[in-house]
């Protein structure tokens, strides 16, 4: 928890956001257009309502799962250590899946996830991410989607939080710390 003061400054209004989702499930649900069930794979817990726009907006087959990776705790940086937290409840070996992330930021998280899911053999294995900061990438490492780039500003809202404050914002807002 954060004792430091913060305003949060409207970056990507909640319209922006839902034209996007909308636009994201179209492209998405043709490429899947075979599938006989896409699973969904949300990353806990940024992702969650993201992911619960998303699969409303998709016009395929769906099963949802969560995985729960942390590389940030608290902080505002990442410790580039990936703990798995939760995993699948369900195997995804032959099976078309899509992995549902908040924000990539320094891509140690979705690399980390997308080797480990890898390695279960899926039939197809992509990436969608809300938010992505390529300013920041340490690996080599692209979603196969993504709602907005976004400059190296730290944002809460529409599930990202900052020490479990502000997931309930309907916008993406850019924290502003008070006082500095």
């Amino acid at each position: 928890m954060t004792d430091r003061a913060y305003v949060v400054d409207e970056m990507i209004s909640a319209k922006s956001i839902a034209a996007r989702v909308e636009a994201l499930a179209r492209e998405i649900a043709a490429d899947f257009r075979d599938t006989e069930q896409l699973v969904v794979v949300g990353l806990l817990r940024g992702s969650f309502v993201f992911i619960a726009d998303l699969v409303r907006e998709l016009d395929l087959p769906v099963e949802v799962d969560f995985l729960e990776a942390s590389s940030y705790g608290n902080a505002m940086e990442s410790s580039r250590e990936v703990r798995i937290l939760k995993d699948l409840r369900s195997p995804v070996e032959g099976r078309d899946v899509l992995v549902v992330e908040d924000i990539v930021d320094t891509g140690h998280t979705l690399h980390h996830v997308m080797a480990l899911l890898a390695s279960r053999q899926p039939r197809r294995l992509r990436s969608i991410a809300l938010l992505d900061k390529p300013v920041r990438r340490e690996v080599d490492l692209k979603a196969d989607w993504t709602g907005f780039e976004i400059p190296d500003e730290f944002v809460v809202g529409y599930g990202i939080d900052f020490a479990q404050r502000n997931r309930n914002l309907p916008f993406i807002g850019k924290v502003r710390f008070t006082g500095e």
